[in-house]
């Protein structure tokens, strides 16, 4: 199981999942400073924010659960294969959903302060790199079915 290059681009997806959890999505700077992360939503931002920050916590711990729980499934690799590409789903929706929060966030602070700045955060940067892992991760274990079955052809 650790011998295969997937399972550590799996954990290592996972790690950052989890890493994105704990770091700020976004940074905004109006009267006062606001970091938006998870479990952390501005209810005055309105109700598309707070579900969309509250979706984007919980995507973040299934996919650190999903891409640790996947790199167990070696032995069956239809299924670590289906769980890697619904994994690259919850990605999407996890970044789409905190891009969205974002969003709503500025909206409301320009509304309510003359001059807002803001810049991306060290969660969104964590959560970047895990597409990538992801695609590996596949083609490690198409890799290993193609092994399989070159070995049972014999």
């Amino acid at each position: 199981m650790f011998a295969r290059a997937q399972t550590f681009y799996l954990f290592a997806a996972a790690i950052l999942a989890v890493s994105s959890m704990f770091f700020p999505f976004w940074y905004f700077v109006s009267d006062s400073g606001y970091a938006l992360r998870d479990f952390g939503p501005l209810a005055d931002a309105g109700a598309l924010h707070v579900a969309g920050l509250y979706l984007s916590s919980v995507l973040s711990p299934l996919t650190a659960l999903l891409a640790a729980g996947a790199a167990f499934l070696y032995k069956n690799r239809a299924l670590q294969s289906r769980i890697i590409l619904l994994l690259i789903v919850l990605f999407l929706g996890d970044i789409l959903t905190g891009l969205l929060s974002a969003h709503f966030v500025n909206i409301y602070l320009e509304q309510s302060a003359a001059t807002v700045e803001h810049a991306p955060g060290e969660g969104l940067f964590a959560l970047l790199p895990e597409p990538l892992l992801f695609w590996l991760a596949l083609k490690g274990v198409k890799k290993d079915e193609k092994i399989a079955t070159a070995y049972k052809r014999l």
